[in-house]
């Protein structure tokens, strides 16, 4: 089975071998491989042994010693799968590959005009949204998926993660949090308190998009920005129904990230927002 790291690997090495101007074959004549291992280890059908990685990052005229050895790192651990695994073929691929992402990134930017961000979400929250989105599983498929946002959310605590625990910017629209459900009165209550508690953490970042905000690049959807250490490059998570879909080139990343710079000047003021969840949570209690 083809990790998320092998893919990323994969993809790097397209990218440096494309900036150097080399074919495949030219790459793999270089190496003394015939052009098409080249082809299978970008495409990730091929492993790349880690002797490898330096001498084919030469070919390709990186000499850097940040860059080798985070590419050395990332051909270690491109045939480890991660915990999600043992869920088998439950979540959806676009699914699996952004947890993958998520455990190697150091910190994620997400908008969310229509529900709270999966890794700021209560159980019973993230029970009714899966239930209500999921609409192909059975109900034993959707415990399992609950079960999975809760582990993902341990990234979120994690200090033995290398560079600490994931750092979160989360937008999060006004409408969201007036959600009432009809099989808990006290979920939203709960959410709301969850949340001021998660802006508690000095890693995590929350802010309201208020209903009456001025237009703004949002409005178009719900996407997630993922960084990572030196030299990998940003991706983006674009949501759907199904999953979502994946956008990595150069030019695409930039136009969301000056997206969501506007986002972010579009919503409250981080003390505003916080402010803006304990009213709603307040008149939901009165």
């Amino acid at each position: 089975m083809q990790t998320v790291r092998r893919r990323r690997l994969g993809s790097a090495l397209r990218h440096f071998r494309k900036e150097a101007g080399l074919t495949t074959d030219a790459a793999g004549a270089a190496m003394k491989w015939d052009g098409s291992k080249v082809n299978r280890i970008e495409n990730a059908k091929a492993h790349l042994p880690i002797k490898d990685v330096a001498p084919l990052l030469k070919a390709y005229g990186i000499i850097d010693k940040t860059v080798i050895t985070a590419m050395e790192g990332l051909a270690r651990d491109a045939n480890k799968v991660g915990w999600w695994s043992n869920y088998g073929e439950l979540p959806e691929t676009a699914y699996r590959d952004y947890i993958g992402l998520e455990e190697d990134a150091v910190s994620t930017r997400i908008y969310t005009p229509g529900l709270i961000p999966g890794l700021l979400q209560i159980p019973q929250y993230a029970r009714e949204i899966i239930t209500a989105t999921a609409i192909t599983r059975t109900t034993d498929e959707v415990s399992a998926l609950v079960e999975m946002r809760k582990k993902r959310q341990a990234i979120l605590t994690d200090t033995t993660r290398p560079g600490g625990s994931l750092e979160l910017w989360a937008v999060i629209h006004e409408s969201t949090l007036h959600y009432k459900s009809a099989t808990y009165p006290a979920l939203m209550r709960d959410q709301l308190r969850h949340l001021l508690d998660m802006a508690d953490l000095p890693n995590i970042t929350i802010q309201v998009m208020p209903i009456l905000a001025n237009p703004h690049p949002g409005m178009v959807g719900p996407f997630h920005l993922v960084r990572f250490p030196n030299p990998w490059p940003t991706v983006v998570l674009l949501e759907n129904i199904r999953g979502g879909s994946f956008a990595e080139g150069t030019d695409d990343v930039k136009v969301y990230e000056a997206a969501y710079e506007r986002i972010q000047a579009a919503a409250l003021p981080v003390e505003e927002s916080r402010g803006r969840i304990k009213e709603i949570l307040e008149e939901s209690t009165s």
